[in-house]
């Protein structure tokens, strides 16, 4: 594995337990959280410095709020989510032999240190997993946006999203027959289109910033992660 430093997006989703209809049943399949710890730390033992962020669309999402609620109210809630997943793939994490340290964009004592990105980078190069949670600890600002900014602080050689769709389309391929799978698109172009893979500010980061690649791919298989860190081309590659 040729990357020395990465960070890693999971979908909330990924973690959750559906039922027939594809749709949450509970906010865990602790099955494949382990199977997914399992493949985080393969990478890790492989010598990959992982950083992690995950959604919290298992929990909660701001949509399913009703119009009465306060949107920041609704925002914070799934900033809070994230912080769930974070202590539960951490745990899942240490229980297989590897350190994790879990850091909060917002003071939160007892149970994650606060955002610090030389203690984390310290903490990388001793060999903790790092995990990121409650996105810029701000509403109405998308994990993705959380993401850019976190890769471009912790300086990664690039970023792999794990979602719940195998990649880039012209348009919504769940609504949209027509929709084009897209193998390969520079950040300016998915910009221009206003392709919903990450919010404009994300993009606007990764254009200005210095993270040469963003790799999107399905989780379904969660030995994809190990797959596209070993060079296979999965997914949509996103580049300067």
């Amino acid at each position: 594995m040729k990357q020395k430093r990465v960070l890693i997006k999971l979908s909330g989703e990924a973690l959750a337990l559906h039922n027939n209809e594809k749709n949450i049943e509970q906010a865990y399949d602790f099955n494949q959280v382990n199977t997914i710890a399992d493949v985080l730390v393969k990478a890790h033992n492989e010598g990959v410095q992982i950083c992690l962020v995950i959604g919290g669309g298992n929990i909660w999402r701001g949509r399913q709020a009703g119009s009465d609620m306060n949107p920041a109210t609704a925002d914070q809630m799934g900033m809070l989510s994230t912080m769930l997943n974070c202590l539960c793939m951490a745990d899942a994490i240490r229980q297989k032999g590897v350190k994790a340290l879990v850091q909060s964009a917002v003071g939160m004592p007892g149970f994650a240190d606060n955002f610090d990105m030389h203690k984390a980078d310290e903490a990388l190069e001793n060999g903790k997993i790092v995990l990121f949670a409650l996105g810029l600890g701000h509403p109405f600002f998308i994990t993705d946006t959380a993401v850019v900014l976190r890769a471009r602080q912790m300086q990664v050689d690039e970023i792999l999203m794990a979602k719940n769709i195998d990649g880039v389309y012209s348009a919504d391929p769940k609504t949209d027959p027509n929709a084009e799978f897209i193998p390969e698109i520079s950040y300016t172009k998915a910009l221009e289109m206003n392709l919903k893979v990450m919010d404009a500010s994300a993009f606007t980061m990764l254009v200005e910033g210095g993270i040469p690649a963003v790799k999107l791919f399905s989780l379904k298989d969660p030995q994809n992660l190990l797959r596209v860190l070993k060079g296979e081309k999965l997914g949509t590659l996103l580049h300067k």
